[in-house]
Formats: C-alpha cells, structure tokens, sequence
C-alpha cells in the first residue's frame, strides 16, 4: 500500500531541511488504499467511545486510539506496513538512523481523530521510554483527509528552536506522509482546527525509536514539554502554568496513593 520511494531524493531533503530534519511526501499511499484507510475511520463521536479524548489545555478535542485490536482492517493493514522491516531498511537510508525499532504498543500514536474546535499546542515529544529502554527517533504522521480546505486549520507546524517563528505549515490532506526528527528542538504542533462539526481531521502516527542513545544525547529523560505560540501571551502566563500545576498534584496524588499501598502490602 505504501508507493515506491526514491530514497536518494528524500535522503538528502531530510538533511537540509529547517527547522529540523524532516521531509513531506504527497501520494505515500497508493491512492485506493489511502481513500479505504480514510473510510474505516470512524467520525469523532465514534472515535471518543473507543479511544481516549484529551480535554486538557495543551491538547484538546482529540482522541487517540492505541490498541492495534480495535483498528479496522483497512487501517491494521497500515500499521503492518510501517512496521515492516523492509520500509524500516527504507527509513533508515532516508534519516542515516540505523537499528530503528518499531513501537508495536504505539505509545501516544495509533489513530488520531480531532474534531471541530480541536488543538494540540507547540511542543517536543517523550524522548526516552524507561521500562523498554528506548530512545524516541522519528514520529511518522499519515494524513486521511478528503477534500481538507485550508480555511479549516489543522495544518501541522515546525517551529524553531525558541518558538519565536513557524518555519513550515503542511496541510493535512489524504496520502499525505511527513516524517521528521524527533529531538530536543523539534518543536511542533498543530495548528487550530475549524472544520465544520460534522468534520474531523484524521490522521494515523507511529514513532521510530532506537536502543542507541543518539549523539550529544545528556541523560536527560523528559515527557512532552508544550511551549506556547509567540501571540499566545494568556496561555504562557496563565493556561500553561495552571495547567502544570494541575498535572504536578494529580503526579504527587498518584505516588502518595502509590506508596500508602506499598507500605500496606509490607505491613
């Protein structure tokens, strides 16, 4: 289902490209599976009953369905595909990363469906799962769109390294592929949706990872760390704060429940 790549070309788009290394490839699909990959979706209010909806201030109106058993058909035949070994090999010559690694859980991936109204902030991802020792690589986004116009939003953003300057906006539409690097600038987002309500942008997303720390890496492991858009002054100096203040108590809230059972256990 996934066309023929001229590797080369692709390899050295990656390289150059700015803010950070990545590249967007029209028609991945074949175009008869991309439009039966795009009819399995379900709508968005379908979505929320099999998958899990954000409603928070960094990501909103968006829901997101891990397990690869609740995937339609069409849609598993995707997921197969980008696991493959074969489109791994191709990968890995595209970006230079060798011994990539399939997230078979899809942690934060699997099927996207965002809704009117919906938004994911600015941000750079995880980059290190600890019980697997992994380090995060490459995040793969498929596009599932028909007929997306532009005055919709929901186009993804590559900023620069301090979010002061949207370097690139790619338009979600059907077949559409962007690969990119995942580091500690690859600050990216989406850009609000305003599609109608009987409308949702659909997307498919796997990662890339590797047991290799990659080079310069420091040590450090971080969860998604959102930063707000440069016009976006009442959610730097209000929303974002309120909204770490909330995810730092529900944290201590979970490791107080956490430890008051592990000391009933050994009692």
């Amino acid at each position: 289902m996934i066309r023929s790549l001229d590797v080369d070309a692709l390899a050295r788009e990656f390289r150059e490209a700015e803010p950070f290394p990545h590249i967007v490839i029209d028609d991945f699909l074949e175009p008869a599976a991309a439009a039966e990959v795009a009819a399995a979706y379900p709508d968005f209010a379908d979505a929320a009953e099999q998958g899990f909806e954000f409603d928070f201030v960094n990501e909103k109106r968006k829901v997101q369905i891990c397990d690869a058993t609740r995937f339609p058909p069409a849609v598993a035949r995707l997921n197969e595909a980008l696991a493959a070994p074969d489109f791994l090999a191709t990968i890995e010559a595209i970006t230079g990363i060798p011994n990539l690694v399939f997230d078979p859980e899809l942690a934060g991936g699997g099927m996207h469906v965002t809704g009117a109204q919906g938004r994911l902030d600015v941000h750079v991802d995880f980059n290190y799962v600890e019980e697997r020792a992994l380090h995060r690589r490459l995040n793969i986004l498929i596009y599932l769109n028909p007929d997306w116009r532009d005055e919709w939003g929901g186009a993804v953003e590559f900023w620069d390294a301090k979010v002061r300057h949207c370097a690139r906006r790619v338009a979600p539409r059907l077949g559409r592929c962007v690969l990119f690097q995942t580091s500690e600038i690859s600050f990216h987002g989406v850009e609000p949706v305003r599609c109608p309500e009987t409308r949702a942008r659909k997307s498919f997303a796997a990662y890339y990872y590797t047991r290799e720390a990659p080079a310069g890496w420091a040590g450090r492991h971080h969860g998604t760390i959102f930063r707000a858009r440069p016009d976006e002054r009442f959610r730097r100096w209000v929303l974002m704060p309120a909204e770490r203040a909330r995810r730092a108590a529900r944290q201590r809230l979970r490791a107080m429940k956490h430890g008051i059972k592990r000391r009933l256990r050994a009692s």
